[in-house]
């Protein structure tokens, strides 16, 4: 007969995604009119942050990227977000609202502008880089994912250092503080 296999009891769901961390940030409520370093009027203050929320997030707090990459990843991902993930939905003038229904509105301008920005990123970076950034930064998928998990190790290495150079390419293109570091 065999022995019963002792189980360890499965973890909750949200300790599985979240990790978090405290870190220093611009402190919000800060006043140049006031004395800085009084209480309550500190430059920057302790937050606690979801290292988890995103694959940016998580790799620049790792180390594996530098804290302008991982700026420049988390504006690509505001203007990702901006357009609607994939991009904005054209409006279908052929159908027509029905009673109690609501018209459809209009690209928002900040869509517009946000479209006109990756466009200008996806020239600057070309086919292959804005497709890699587009999936680690505004969809969110790991490295290991887009390359895949049964490749080598070469590969996964090989892609962490074009996400790292292309990420510098955004970091010059918005003339980021330490593009290169």
């Amino acid at each position: 007969m065999k022995a019963k296999r002792k189980t360890k009891p499965a973890k909750p769901f949200a300790s599985r995604h979240v990790e978090l961390r405290t870190t220093m940030v611009d402190n919000p409520d800060f006043s140049r009119d006031h004395a800085e370093g009084r209480y309550g009027n500190a430059r920057s203050v302790e937050a606690v942050q979801n290292i988890r929320e995103s694959s940016i997030t998580t790799l620049h707090a790792r180390g594996i990227i530098s804290g302008a990459q991982a700026h420049a990843g988390d504006r690509f991902r505001r203007l990702w977000e901006a357009m609607g993930g994939a991009g904005a939905s054209a409006i279908n003038y052929a159908q027509e609202p029905v009673d109690g229904g609501r018209a459809v509105d209009p690209i928002d301008p900040r869509q517009i502008d946000a479209g006109k920005e990756l466009n200008r990123c996806r020239q600057h970076l070309g086919a292959r880089g804005y497709d890699l950034i587009c999936k680690v930064c505004g969809e969110g998928y790991s490295v290991k994912a887009v390359v895949g998990v049964a490749s080598k190790r070469r590969d996964y290495d090989s892609a962490m250092d074009s996400l790292r150079a292309y990420l510098d390419d955004l970091c010059d293109l918005w003339n980021l503080r330490g593009g290169r570091s």
